[in-house]
Parts: C-alpha cells; sequence; structure tokens
C-alpha cells in the first residue's frame, strides 16, 4: 500500500476511508451481483494485493468506485487480462484504436471511446493511488492514451466525411490535404494529469476544395467541420460520460479566430502578432493526430513554427515577460482566494513549469537539447549544464514530483479539474493517506516545505533588479518613534514641522484613529508586526514628497484601512519601495486614484512597473491581454470573467489616470485608451453573452439555410463612445442592431425564434455590463437612442433601424448619429450601418427648421442641466459658452453641409470634424482653431476636475472667460445668424 518515504510499514487506513470503502463495496457487490458477476470470486481470483488496493479504491476514489458500479465488467476485465499490473503496451493501444476505427456510426463512436476512456481511468488511477507506476509512468500512459483517442477519431471522422464530399485537394500542388492536429501544454509534453483537459490548435498545408462527385467544400470548411465533429465527440457529455475536455482557445485570435488556419495563415498570424505567452504555449506542441500523410506536415509546420519559438539569439527580455505572466496569475490566484492551488499558488507546479520555460525561450535558439518538452527531464539538465545551482534542479524535481502526484490524489477522487486542496476533513484525510502520510499535519508540513523551496528558487530565477535601498533604521527611527510614541508631545510636533508637516497635532490624531480603529485591534500579532513596518516608511515617504503631505497622508490612511487585515500588500509596499513611491506619489496627485486603490487594493500590482504603469498600450496589445487573462475560463463561468472584465477595466482606468496626473499621456490619447479598454471590453462580452445564448438555445437559422455561427449583431457606439471621446466614469450610450433571418429560430433543445434569441442577446450584455459585484459595474449602459427610445425595441433589426431613421427619428436624433460608429460584433453589418448612416447625415435639410430644431434642444439642456441663475458658476459642459455649444455646432454643420461636403460624415469625434470644416472651406481656419482649442481645454479641465472628485462646475467667471467668448460668438454666427 501507498507509504510514505519516510514510514516502512504500510499505512493504516483511517476509520472515515474504511467506511467510506466498506459502503462503496457494498455497493459494487450489489452491482456485480446484477450483471451475473460475483465480487467475492473475484477477488478469490485476483492476486494476493488486490484485496488491500481495492479497499484504498474504494475509499479513496469515488469516481473508480462509481465507475465500477456501473461497469463492473470494467474491474473484470483489468484482472482477467493483468492491465492493473503491467505498464500500458503498445499492443493494447493499437487494439483500441482499431475497435474505434470499426465503429459503425458516430453513436456507436461516442460509446466506445466513453467505455475505453472510463477503463483507462479506472486502471490509471488504481495503479497510482496503489504506486504501483511513478508519476511520470502515469502521465506518460494518459498522454498515449490521449494521442491513440484523439487519431482514432479524427480519421473516423475524416473517413466519413471524405465519403461524402470527397478528398481535400490542395490548390497548388494538387495533393490531398492532411489535418494536423497540435496538442499543446501537458498533452504536448506528454504530461497529462488525471483529470485534464486538452489544448489543441488544427491546421493544414494549404487552400484548395474537395473532389467530391456530388458536392464540394473548400478545404477550410472541410476541416473546419472535421474538427467540429472530433471536438463533439470527444468533449459532449453523454450518459457514458465524457473523454476530454477540448480547449481550442490556444490557437490564433483565440475564441474569435478561425477554428483550422492552413500553415501560411498561422505563420504571418505568429510572426507579425504572436506574443510572448504564445511563445510559452509553442514550447510544448507536439503534433498528435493526423490523417493522410500528415506526419510529415505535422513536421514542416513545427519547423515553420520554431523561429517564432526559439530565437537565434540569446534572449533575456522573456525574464520580463515571464515575470508579467507571473504576476498576472498571482492577481488571479488572490481575486479568486487560490492560495491553497497547487498549481497556481506560490511554490505551486506552474512556478517549476516558469523556471524551465524561462531558460528554455533564453537559450533555446541556441541549444537545441533544451528544446525538450518535459519539465521531469529538463531539471537535471539545468543543473548539469550550470543553469541551475547545483542542488536546486533535484530540489525543483523533487517538489514537482511531490506536487503532480498531490495534483492527481485531488483530481483522481471525483475525476474533477481541479488543483485546490481540500478544506473539510474527509478530504484531507484521503488526501494525506493517498500520499502516504499518517495525517494532515505531516502532509501538508511536506508540502510547505517544498512550495517554500520552489518559490524560493523561482524568485531566484526572476528576481527583479532594484537600484533602490531600503530605508535603514536611522532613517526611519524618528518615523517609528512618532508610529509607538517614544516620540510624542513637542518634541513630535518639531520633528513633524521639520519634515514639512504644518499640522502636526491633526497628523499625530490621525495615526492615533488609525491604531485605535477596529480594523487595527482585531489584527494578529504578525499582520500588526507588518503595519508596524509600513507606517514608518510610509510617513517617511509622504514627508520626501514635500507637497502637501497632510492632504496626501489622509488621501491613503483610507487604502492603509482596507488592507490591514490582507497584509501581504503591507509586505508588498515594504519590500518595494518603487511601489510605496508610486502610491504615494498618485494619491498626492489624484483622490480619484487614492479611492480606486482604497476600494480594490488589488491594484496595487499595477504600481510594482511603472514602465507599464505609464506606458499605455494600443488597442491590440489590451485585446491580447484580455484574451489571456480569460483564457483558462469557461465560457460557462459568467461570474469569473464578470470579475475578471471588472478587474481588467479598473487596471487599466488607473494606468490611465496615472499617466494623466503625471503628464506621460496627452487628452486625446487619454481618452483613446479609455475608448480602446470600452471597445476590448465590449468585444468580449458580446462573445460571452453569444456562447451563453447558443449553449441554451443553439444556434440561430439563417434565411439561405444552415445556422449562424458568429452574432449577426453589431454594438454601436453613440456619445463620448462613439466619439473616442471618453473621459474617466463615462458611461456607455449604445444601440444594439441585428441582421437575423425574422422566420427563424435557434437549433438547440430549448428553441426561440430568432428575434426573441437577438433581444435575449441584447438583455445578456447590458446584465453583463450593468450588475453590481463585489468589484463594482463595469460600465453603466445607456440605451434611450435606441429607436423609439425606452419604448422601442431592445435590439433593433437593420432594415427597421434605417426606416425610422429615414421617416420618424427627430433632428436630435440625427444630431446623435453624427457621433455614432459600430464598436464590436459583425464586421458585414457595422459596414451596412456606416453605409446607411452616411447616407442619412447626407440628406439635404432645410436650413431654418434644423437651426430652429438644434437651438430648441440646446436651450433645453442648458436650462434643465446648466448653472442656471447662479452668474458665479460656470458649468464646463452645459452653459453657454461650454462644451455642449461646440459639439452641437459639429452637428448642426454636418447636417447642413453634408450633402455638399460628404467628407463631413467620415469621422465621429469633434476635433476632425472641426478640422474637415476647415478643410472643405466650410469654416475659417481660425475659427476652427479656437473652437478646437476651447474643445480641448473644456476636456483637459473636465478630466483633471473627475480625478479630484470634483463637479464639473467652476466658482468665478474668470477662467475660460475668452474661450466662452469665443464659443459664445461661434454660436450665434452658426445658429443664431440675423
Amino acid at each position: 500500500m501507498t507509504q510514505n518515504t519516510a514510514n516502512t510499514k504500510p499505512l493504516e487506513m483511517p476509520r472515515a476511508l474504511t467506511e467510506q470503502a466498506a459502503r462503496q463495496r457494498e455497493a459494487l457487490a450489489e452491482a456485480c451481483t446484477q450483471q451475473a458477476l460475483s465480487l467475492d470470486e473475484l477477488v478469490a481470483a485476483a492476486p494476493e494485493a488486490f484485496a488491500e488496493q481495492l479497499e484504498v479504491m474504494l475509499g479513496c476514489s469515488e469516481f473508480v468506485a462509481q465507475t465500477c458500479n456501473r461497469n463492473p465488467q470494467h474491474l473484470q476485465s483489468l484482472v482477467d487480462s493483468g492491465d492493473l499490473y503491467e505498464p500500458q503496451s503498445s499492443d493494447s493501444l493499437t487494439a483500441l484504436s482499431e475497435q474505434l476505427l470499426s465503429a459503425e456510426d458516430d453513436a456507436e463512436l461516442d460509446r466506445r471511446v466513453r467505455l475505453a476512456r472510463n477503463r483507462a481511468m479506472v486502471r490509471i488511477i488504481w495503479r497510482d493511488f496503489n504506486r504501483l507506476a511513478d508519476m511520470s509512468e502515469i502521465t506518460a500512459e494518459l498522454s498515449a492514451f490521449a494521442d491513440t483517442v484523439i487519431s482514432a477519431c479524427l480519421n473516423w471522422h475524416y473517413r466519413a466525411l471524405v465519403e461524402r464530399y470527397g478528398q481535400p485537394i490542395g490548390r497548388d500542388t494538387d495533393e490531398v490535404q492532411p489535418l494536423v492536429v497540435l496538442g499543446m501544454g501537458k498533452l504536448g509534453a506528454r504530461e497529462l494529469n488525471v483529470s485534464s483537459d486538452i489544448d489543441l490548435i488544427f491546421s493544414y498545408p494549404e487552400a484548395g476544395e474537395t473532389n467530391g462527385e456530388r458536392k464540394n467544400l473548400s478545404n477550410q470548411e472541410f476541416f473546419v467541420r472535421l474538427g467540429q465533429k472530433l471536438i463533439k465527440t470527444l468533449d459532449a457529455q453523454t450518459v457514458d460520460g465524457f473523454v476530454f475536455r477540448v480547449d481550442m482557445r490556444l490557437r490564433p485570435h483565440g475564441q474569435s479566430g478561425a477554428l483550422v488556419q492552413n500553415f501560411d495563415a498561422m505563420e504571418g498570424y505568429y510572426q507579425s502578432q504572436g506574443r510572448d505567452w504564445e511563445r510559452y504555449a509553442m514550447i510544448k506542441a507536439r503534433p498528435v493526430a493526423w490523417v493522410e500523410g500528415g506526419e510529415a506536415a505535422g513536421k514542416e509546420l513545427m519547423q515553420m513554427l520554431a523561429p517564432f519559438t526559439y530565437r537565434q539569439y540569446v534572449d533575456f527580455s522573456v525574464i520580463d515577460s515571464l515575470r508579467d505572466m507571473k504576476g498576472l496569475i498571482n492577481r488571479q490566484v488572490q481575486r479568486k482566494g487560490m492560495d491553497l492551488d497547487v498549481k497556481l499558488g506560490e511554490g505551486g507546479i506552474r512556478e517549476v513549469e516558469f523556471v524551465v520555460q524561462l531558460f528554455q525561450l533564453i537559450r533555446g535558439g541556441k541549444e537545441i537539447a533544451l528544446r525538450e518538452r518535459q519539465v521531469c527531464k529538463l531539471l537535471p539538465m539545468l543543473e548539469k549544464e550550470k543553469y541551475l545551482p547545483s542542488g536546486s534542479g533535484q530540489t525543483l524535481l523533487d517538489a514537482y514530483i511531490f506536487l503532480r502526484n498531490t495534483e492527481h490524489a485531488i483530481q483522481g477522487y471525483q475525476d474533477r479539474q481541479t488543483q485546490s486542496l481540500p478544506l473539510d476533513d474527509f478530504g484531507q484525510s484521503r488526501l494525506a493517506y493517498v500520499m502516504g502520510f499518517a495525517g494532515w499535519d505531516d502532509f501538508y508540513s511536506a508540502l510547505v516545505a517544498h512550495r517554500e523551496r520552489v518559490n524560493a528558487e523561482f524568485q531566484q530565477v526572476i528576481a527583479d533588479p532594484d537600484d533602490e535601498t531600503q530605508m535603514d533604521d536611522s532613517e526611519l527611527a524618528n518615523w517609528l518613534g512618532l508610529w509607538d510614541e517614544s516620540l510624542a508631545g513637542d518634541e513630535a510636533l518639531e520633528f513633524l514641522s521639520a519634515q514639512g508637516f504644518s499640522q502636526g497635532e491633526q497628523v499625530m490624531q490621525w495615526l492615533q484613529d488609525l491604531k485605535s480603529s477596529r480594523q487595527v485591534l482585531a489584527m494578529q500579532a504578525s499582520s500588526r508586526s507588518r503595519l508596524d513596518a509600513f507606517v514608518p516608511r510610509l510617513l517617511a515617504t509622504v514627508a520626501s514628497e514635500k507637497v502637501e503631505p497632510e492632504q496626501t497622508l489622509k488621501r491613503i490612511l483610507p487604502f492603509v484601512l482596507a488592507v490591514v487585515r490582507r497584509s501581504a500588500y503591507l509586505v508588498l509596499l515594504v519590500e518595494n519601495p518603487t511601489a510605496l513611491t508610486q502610491l504615494v506619489q498618485l494619491s498626492s496627485a489624484s483622490p480619484w486614484i487614492a479611492n480606486e486603490l482604497a476600494q480594490h487594493p488589488i491594484l496595487l500590482d499595477e504600481l510594482l512597473t511603472p514602465e507599464s504603469l505609464y506606458a499605455p498600450p494600443d488597442k491590440d496589445e489590451l485585446r491580447d491581454e484580455l484574451r489571456r487573462e480569460l483564457l483558462r475560463l469557461g465560457w460557462d463561468d459568467l461570474e469569473g470573467h464578470m470579475e475578471s472584465l471588472r478587474y481588467f477595466r479598473s487596471a487599466h482606468a488607473l494606468r490611465v489616470a496615472a499617466s494623466e496626473v503625471t503628464g506621460a499621456l496627452a487628452l486625446m490619447k487619454v481618452s483613446d485608451y479609455l475608448t480602446y479598454i470600452a471597445e476590448v471590453i465590449l468585444e468580449h462580452v458580446l462573445v460571452l453573452a453569444w456562447e451563453q445564448m447558443v449553449a441554451r438555445h443553439g444556434y440561430p437559422a439563417r434565411a439561405e439555410g444552415g445556422e449562424a455561427r458568429e452574432p449577426e449583431l453589431t454594438i454601436v457606439g453613440y456619445g463620448k463612445l462613439g466619439g473616442i471621446e471618453l473621459g474617466h466614469g463615462s458611461d456607455l450610450d449604445l444601440v444594439f442592431i441585428h441582421d437575423a433571418w425574422s422566420g427563424g429560430a435557434t437549433g438547440g433543445e430549448k428553441s426561440v425564434d430568432n428575434i426573441t434569441f437577438y433581444t435575449r442577446l441584447g438583455q445578456r450584455i447590458i446584465h453583463i455590463l450593468n450588475t453590481q459585484t463585489v468589484s463594482g459595474k463595469l460600465y453603466e449602459v445607456d440605451m434611450r437612442l435606441r429607436p423609439s427610445g425606452n419604448s422601442g425595441m431592445l435590439v433593433a433589426s437593420m432594415d427597421a433601424f434605417e426606416k425610422y431613421q429615414r421617416t420618424e427619428a427627430w433632428t436630435w436624433e440625427h444630431q446623435a448619429l453624427v457621433r455614432a460608429r459600430p464598436v464590436a460584433g459583425s464586421e458585414a453589418l457595422a459596414e451596412r450601418f456606416a453605409e446607411v448612416r452616411a447616407e442619412l447625415l447626407q440628406q439635404a435639410r432645410d436650413p431654418v427648421k434644423l437651426r430652429k430644431d438644434v437651438v430648441e434642444m440646446r436651450e433645453k439642456m442648458r436650462t434643465h442641466l446648466g448653472s442656471g441663475t447662479d452668474s458665479g458658476k460656470f458649468h464646463l459642459k452645459q452653459d453657454a459658452g461650454g462644451i455642449v455649444d461646440i459639439e452641437f455646432m459639429v452637428q448642426y454643420a454636418v447636417l447642413a453641409w453634408a450633402h455638399k461636403a460628404p467628407a463631413l460624415t467620415r469621422y465621429t469625434d469633434n476635433i476632425r470634424i472641426l478640422e474637415t470644416l476647415q478643410q472643405e472651406t466650410l469654416l475659417p481656419a481660425e475659427g476652427v482653431l479656437q473652437l478646437i482649442e476651447a474643445y480641448k481645454a473644456y476636456r483637459s479641465t473636465g478630466h483633471r476636475l473627475a480625478l479630484q472628485h470634483q463637479q464639473a462646475i467652476l466658482q468665478g467667471t474668470q477662467e475660460f472667460a475668452a474661450e466662452r467668448k469665443q464659443v459664445s460668438e461661434w454660436w450665434h454666427k452658426l445658429l443664431l445668424p440675423d
């Protein structure tokens, strides 16, 4: 039986496990009887060790017990064949492949492969839990089984499709084209765990079409169908279970990319758009299955991708990338409370893998030996070649084997894909016993020791050189005295005054309030010591900034109260002077930033790397970062997606604000950044809502036949989003437009008509954006600009939208259309919307009526939203001469003159429209410059006030007096001519 290497005698099974085993044995005996089998006879005929091993399985693996209860023949077959006691043979895998390929139809294939999987898992978990095989043998056998079933199922479906459509032929070579299936991750490395999903990528050499006699398909469509059928066979849950959870999100462009791509497309993507994290993923890539001569094609594909994965030079740049990736994982772990995750948590499996992959990417381009995929083979090699210090490779290998065995012991209980340690007594007792320990405390101590060693090695490898020196004790002495009150009274006040604090008594009172707060009084001793180390450093850093230190400290104290229960943040700031300095500087510059950090302390991670904090990513980088953040979330995990999206937005909003208050970003770039964030989020939210809807209702039918596999919907942004002028805290003005067949319905079990489907799709999008979670709302959404406003359909058809705009829309709705543009969804529908918008805006209008309508609407807004009769205030947006006056003039100009100057409809942002008015000689250059400068100044001040938590209302009328006068003069020239 399983035993700890420190023990020489088999462990005694804990009582809870023996009781569980007894119950399961009784159920198994009954199941055997129903199948005309005898459990007692089976035990008697089996080798002597079988009885004890059976008890271990029945007590420690609910999955094995239930699988044998459903199909006792599995156990009988494993005993009779001797497979429980021998390594998996190539002959058995060949026989399995032939069995699957001989299936008569899809249903029979599905049943055979699931029964084979269940039998294989019973065998493997049995050998694993009873230590009849070591970790490497277990993972190798799982991977070989996966290779076999993927290949057999792929070829079965390939033959069926060829019978119907013919063989896929290349356009250039006139040769039959194979599909190559790349296995990624643990499958690619032949390191599958007991309940692993499989990451796949599909590719084929070249475009062309099939040579069928009745109907031909393009090679792309043929292989897409083949890929979909393979995924369904492996992934679908039936009465017999499933085979493997299939994840396709590592393919180029992720979930939004084509399911299958040809070699040229693959090469082009990785050369031009491949990211560092995709290089890490590609390290383990391996062709695991193919059809029709695909083995050679698989080698060709790997050779093609090698330059992307392995640089031809020593590439130390990957250290920063790996550090960033680990930081991303750490944030996920912290947000989800995954400290007990033996894979992703500190000192877990992922850190061992990162150590190995780091050296592979740094030197794998030069040293071919480092392209080995398996961790257990690479660690000794890295130590031998002096990449790791003497002993470190063995330390990491021992820890890796222990962690992987722990992972298997966790997953083998219920065949669930989890790496989290159990919290219940039974689960802990079971895990400790399977791992060979007498009790949980002994096991947990060993686990902690391994994880600490792993994390220490990992930190050494990715250590971030910091030129800054920590504050020494002499620098901190007086600040420490101020905190522990050894420095008090007049002496303390004199010290504070000398350090730039003009309100010493107030500072001392704040510190006293902090110490006596409920949160601090409830702290444990270890956490309190962290606070005692942090506060003096905080005070010293605040004083060093020399700008309104009292105000800065007052802003930061709510953050301190927010994190005292999570003192790891205090350690982070103590050990990272850069982060502490950033916290102080940004809080000094903006109470908005200080408040964001107090509400979401997890954002503190963003302060660790000023390089990224003040370097805004472009839209593609944002899209790629979000994709990586959400890669491991299933589409059914709505809560996980919503929380991750909220963190993503908050983190980047903090970056924008930091860049703005420090002057690293100009106003226009700030709005671009905020707009890109919203657009990327909307793209993902649409896909998320779509995936959840089709999972429930199926795909909508199309009028020309078949199903709509992608949303026939576009999300149109109006207002600030449409005008690429989002500010901090802006809501989103949205309109949903679809182009679905009104006479169709979805094809799922819970079928609904297409219109209902798209209405619910819109509702789900709003729900994801608007719902208040622990992290707040993603965005406030305003749908009032849709046709007929709040009384109109939530999702309008393109035809209905166009008809409404032509026949019923008010002038103000055409004004709004000036700033409307598609921001997510169907590209074809977006193009059609753009055409309709241009046509509508280019209609000739009665200039007198147009001016009257625009002026009346503006006066109504000014009356209801402006500062009214208070002549001592100026509302930047709503008062005369303010932002809205400029926006209305721009909208008026487009509606009045676009029929003779179509270029006015090209852009949706006010500044480029104003520039176009000048180019078209419709407004003089001087006037355009005045309006643009005033518009920028107003918006810049509005942003600054927002970051100071102040309304966009100025006290006094002197500021912007010249700008207001100029804007008002142009208002009268354009809209109130004599």
